[in-house]
C-alpha cells in the first residue's frame, strides 16, 4: 500500500500563484504514472497534469502555459506549480499514482482544497 498526501492548497486572488506537493509514502519502483487531477463543484473529477507511464509530461489544455508539474524522486514527491490562477480553477485537487507491475493498481490522495477568488 501506498499512501498519498496532498499539501499547498488554499485560497488566492485570481492571477496568484499556488504550489502543491504529494508526497509517497514509500519509494515508486517500476513502471508508474503519477499527478494531478481536480473536482470542481457539481462536476467530474478531470486530469490536470500528470507524468504517464510512457513518460513526458501530459497536461489538460485548460492549464497548459499556466501550470507546470515537477518531481523529486528523492523525496517521493510530485509537484504541481500553478500560476495564473483563475476562478474555474477552483476545486479539490487530487494526487494520483498508477504503477503497472502484473496488476495496475491505483493510489488516491485525500486531496486539497483549491479556492480562487474573482
Amino acid at each position: 500500500q501506498v499512501q498519498l498526501v496532498e499539501s499547498g492548497g488554499g485560497l488566492v486572488h485570481a492571477g496568484g500563484s499556488l504550489r502543491l506537493s504529494c508526497a509517497a509514502s514509500k519509494t515508486i519502483s517500476g513502471a508508474n504514472a503519477m499527478g494531478w487531477y481536480r473536482q470542481a463543484p457539481g462536476k467530474q473529477r478531470e486530469l490536470v497534469a500528470t507524468f504517464p507511464i510512457g513518460g513526458g509530461t501530459n497536461y489538460a489544455d485548460a492549464v497548459k502555459g499556466r501550470f507546470t508539474i515537477s518531481r523529486d524522486n528523492a523525496k517521493n514527491t510530485v509537484y504541481l506549480q500553478m500560476n495564473s490562477l483563475k476562478p474555474e480553477d477552483t476545486g479539490v485537487y487530487y494526487c494520483k499514482l498508477s504503477i503497472l507491475d502484473i496488476l495496475l493498481r491505483e493510489y488516491w490522495g485525500k486531496g486539497t482544497l483549491v479556492t480562487i477568488s474573482s
